[in-house]
């Protein structure tokens, strides 16, 4: 099953149509479909993103009609706005929220991505709460700890690739330790005209649908006489016993997303000011369903002074990889010309979000070529020496996370190859095992090594403070994260969600978790609740996260503490995979 204008030769129209969107593209006025007449009358709400302030709000969740590519679809929405409006609170304050559901079928939830609050304010179905029945509504309220760059979305279904997600920031009780004339938030997202659901139900029927990029009978030739026969020949007979190809870097790319700045395609070209020799700081947020990009603005450094909210020592950049869920806030310097391109590509290198840095309205600056298209290794899976499909030894520990005390004693990330849980011996939701040793944090990712630019990578990125704990772990769980390519099954330690035994944590404990990816894919994996706090090679506590990006082949680790009695998710943020069972339950109790 394929979309018919992308396998019709005559739309080469629709196709670039459908990637660079309608420049008056987003929520339409009224109902019905757009008319060219209605252009200058009726633009777009999400052409000036709303932004609601105080501590008492009303949010209304329902359904709007939008236009993105020339075709009407329906979308969730918050108070008729995609992306939801973006919320601003002040540090110190308690904030009470009413969500009404106006949906005519369908149960919603608003998950606060990121911030510290009671369990049963956090929002996920099932766990935190009964979620929001159609026609009630349901009063958030608590205080905000913290400051910085957030965003909300919901936490039932597929509702976040069909709308629900907006930005939040929090302004600190203190002067940020840097300084800024201006800001502007540039939210990151994925848009489809499929339903969100039959987009699900065709990546278990057909998960290979976008990857259409595969090598070729000529690609082999070339390997063979730069590579020689007899290890080009390896290397396809290891790709083939895995069942997996080199350029599956994402499940879905541009073939199905057309992808948007501020709820704007690329041909609306989102504009943010700046007058000449102003700091502007860019709240940069990831609320896609399943796209990484990578960010840069041509002619501009970019100084990165906060992670996911957390203020983090300067680090100066060319361009940065933002994982699904993730923030970054950076200071530019924009002057000598009048307009400067935010470009942001998605990891495949099949399309692009794109707006405007300018000095006035109208003005566009040159948009890059995209990159090329990079393609796997074996090293980027941990494979490169000698680990291969099924041939790794397996450990004997329990099922729900096998767990120790110091089993690498906070340091020797880098050391021996992991012991692999029994519940992946022979499991028909598992298809392939890494060797993975190391973070791999000095590493900017596949597709930004050597291109000239210095990237950020995680090894970059140091809290401003220490420790905010202290305590060394007293224990530590390590967990695998699992999957079948041709199933489209994903897991931890090859476990559904809906097989898996809770992790139990206790109140005030601190703890060690280390994830190693199986998988040839990359997973931001999101902790709710609580704080994730990241550890260099030596198990040294280096930057304070509530996403931790898990690349194919990196095993990483993370200081927990449990201060947060209640239940709570712990997933990869990729929608898809989530709802495709890598997803556990969390207690911490007294």
């Amino acid at each position: 099953m394929k979309n018919d204008f992308l396998s019709d030769p005559r739309s080469v129209l629709s196709r670039r149509r459908f990637v660079q969107g309608l420049a008056l593209g987003g929520v339409v006025a009224g109902s019905g479909l757009w008319r060219a007449s209605d252009a200058l009358a009726a633009v777009p709400r999400t052409l000036a993103a709303s932004e609601l302030r105080g501590t008492d709000l009303s949010l209304a969740i329902g359904r709007s009609t939008v236009d993105f590519t020339g075709r009407a679809r329906s979308a969730v929405t918050v108070n008729g706005s995609l992306p939801a409006p973006i919320l601003r609170w002040r540090e110190g304050d308690t904030v009470s929220i009413r969500v009404a559901n106006t949906l005519a079928d369908e149960m919603t939830s608003i998950h606060w991505h990121g911030i510290l609050l009671p369990s049963n304010m956090d929002g996920v179905p099932g766990l935190s709460f009964d979620g929001i029945a159609p026609g009630e509504a349901f009063q958030y309220r608590f205080q905000l700890r913290q400051s910085g760059t957030y965003w909300y979305h919901s936490h039932s279904m597929f509702q976040e690739q069909a709308g629900l997600y907006g930005a939040l920031v929090i302004d600190p009780l203190e002067p940020p330790p840097y300084r800024f004339d201006r800001e502007h938030v540039v939210l990151l997202s994925d848009w489809t005209d499929l339903d969100p659901a039959a987009l699900y139900r065709r990546m278990k029927k057909m998960p290979m649908h976008d990857n259409t990029y595969q090598r070729t009978a000529g690609d082999f030739m070339r390997d063979a006489r730069r590579d020689g026969l007899r290890a080009t020949l390896a290397d396809r007979g290891m790709w083939g016993r895995m069942r997996m190809t080199p350029s599956d870097l994402s499940d879905i790319n541009a073939h199905t997303y057309t992808y948007l700045m501020n709820g704007t395609a690329p041909a609306g070209n989102w504009t943010g000011l700046f007058r000449s020799g102003e700091k502007v700081l860019l709240r940069f947020i990831n609320g896609s369903a399943m796209t990484y990009f990578d960010v840069r603005i041509p002619g501009l450094k970019m100084t990165v002074v906060a992670a996911d909210g957390q203020y983090i020592h300067p680090v100066s950049v060319d361009e940065f990889r933002i994982a699904v869920a993730e923030t970054f806030d950076v200071i530019v310097e924009p002057s000598g010309q009048d307009a400067f391109t935010i470009f942001a590509q998605d990891m495949g290198r099949t399309g692009h979000a794109c707006g405007t840095l300018a000095v006035r309205h109208g003005l566009q600056a040159p948009v890059p070529a995209l990159d090329p298209r990079p393609l796997l290794t074996m090293a980027d899976m941990a494979h490169d020496h000698g680990g291969g499909h099924g041939q790794m030894p397996m450990a004997q520990g329990g099922h729900g996370g096998h767990a120790g005390h110091g089993a690498h004693g906070g340091h020797g990330m880098g050391g021996s190859a992991p012991e692999h849980p029994p519940s992946e011996r022979g499991n028909p939701l598992v298809d392939m095992q890494s060797s993975a040793s190391s973070p791999r944090l000095h590493d900017p990712g596949i597709g930004l090594r050597d291109n000239g630019r210095k990237v950020l990578a995680y090894a970059d990125l140091h809290s401003l403070f220490e420790d905010p704990d202290g305590r060394e772990p007293g224990r530590e769980i390590e967990l695998h994260l699992t999957g079948h390519m041709e199933k489209f099954a994903w897991n931890f330690d090859g476990i559904p969600f809906a097989g898996a035994e809770p992790l139990r944590l206790n109140y005030g404990e601190r703890m060690r978790i280390v994830l190693v990816n199986d998988t040839m894919m990359t997973h931001p994996i999101h902790l709710h609740g609580v704080w994730s706090d990241l550890e260099d090679a030596d198990g040294r506590f280096q930057v304070r996260k509530h996403t931790i990006d898990m690349p194919p082949g990196t095993r990483r680790s993370y200081r927990v503490r449990a201060d947060a009695l209640g239940r709570w998710a712990f997933h990869c943020h990729l929608l898809y995979h989530m709802e495709a069972g890598m997803m556990r339950e969390v207690r911490i109790e007294a």
